[in-house]
């Protein structure tokens, strides 16, 4: 059954899914019943990762995206992943400053996400956040990391198109770039290309993919790599193409590349579930954060260890409440 807010946000309700993702982001377990509604109409939007180091033009980027999928009447949600205030808890740099010409289009819907310090990737409420996007009825959905730590890689179980954006010069140009990166990402775009060295990193990006080869081979995509100068909208056409070009790809009949990536997407899902609950049922058990505080004080004291306390609490949790 639809509660009122549900059924505002299935009628595309800005207002109604900004508070629905606020209550998300805050960790209210009351949304999780409207989340499960929810779930059954999402699945219709294209998720596109933007990520890359900090400082290599991302907002820009995905601004200018956003612009060219608005030509098409496609419409667009971002999640802009800040890193967490270590005062407010939530995210330092708001969705005010960002991408403000697009504040007064109703097919656009900004919001900025807090990583909550989890440097192990994107937190559970991005994904949860892209439900009620996609629910909502918006057809492209473009997530943009922090590009600082693991959520670099981990956006890729949360998008259909990785797109990793890099630019001149950066340390010893391609080596910037981690290995497990150069697996993940669909479409490599070199940023400020008006800058020295541009032709050198694109150069070095190709070989790298080209050293790929049986990577390239099982997906049977060929990643392009695109220069662009985002503040002046130069070369946004091309990665847009190439975004289009690549769903295509995706789509392609009996070739099962989306249900793949669906399926990485929606395991890891689960998993960041289960592990949440498993966490918050423990911690029950032995009398939350005070309990736990007991157990890491005798560790400290080396009355136990933690691989024993890991496996007594394991013990516990398997037994049930009596216990």
């Amino acid at each position: 059954m639809n509660t009122p807010l549900v059924q505002k946000v299935l009628e595309g309700n800005i207002r109604a899914t900004a508070q629905l993702i606020r209550k998300i982001d805050d960790g209210d377990r009351e949304v999780l019943d409207d989340l499960s509604v929810l779930y059954k109409h999402s699945g219709r939007a294209h998720i596109i990762g933007v990520t890359g180091s900090p400082g290599v033009g991302k907002s820009t980027l995905v601004d200018r995206l956003v612009s060219q999928f608005r030509e098409e009447d496609k419409k667009v949600g971002i999640l802009a992943i800040d890193p967490t205030s270590p005062f407010t808890g939530g995210a330092i740099l708001g969705d005010r400053i960002r991408m403000q010409k697009h504040f007064l289009d109703e097919g656009v819907f900004i919001r900025s996400m807090a990583t909550r310090g989890k440097f192990g990737g994107l937190t559970r409420s991005t994904a949860d956040a892209i439900i009620v996007l996609d629910a909502m009825g918006k057809d492209v959905i473009i997530v943009e990391t922090v590009g600082v730590g693991q959520d670099e890689i981990d956006i890729a179980h949360s998008a259909h198109t990785t797109v990793l954006v890099t630019i001149p010069g950066m340390g010893d140009d391609i080596q910037a770039i981690k290995a497990g990166l150069m697996e993940i990402g669909d479409i490599f775009v070199v940023n400020k290309a008006d800058r020295e060295g541009a032709g050198k990193t694109v150069r070095e990006l190709k070989f790298m993919l080209q050293m790929s080869s049986e990577r390239l081979e099982a997906a049977g995509w060929d990643p392009p790599v695109i220069e662009t100068v985002a503040s002046l909208n130069q070369g946004i056409e091309q990665v847009h193409e190439a975004i289009l070009r690549h769903r295509d790809h995706l789509l392609q009949p009996g070739h099962d590349q989306l249900k793949k990536r669906e399926e990485v997407r929606v395991r890891n899902q689960l998993l960041d579930l289960l592990k949440e609950n498993l966490i918050e049922t423990a911690l029950e058990r032995i009398g939350g954060v005070a309990g736990l505080n007991g157990f890491v004080r005798e560790i400290v004291e080396r009355e136990k260890d933690p691989y024993g306390v890991s496996s007594e609490l394991l013990e516990k949790l398997m037994k049930g409440p009596s216990s």
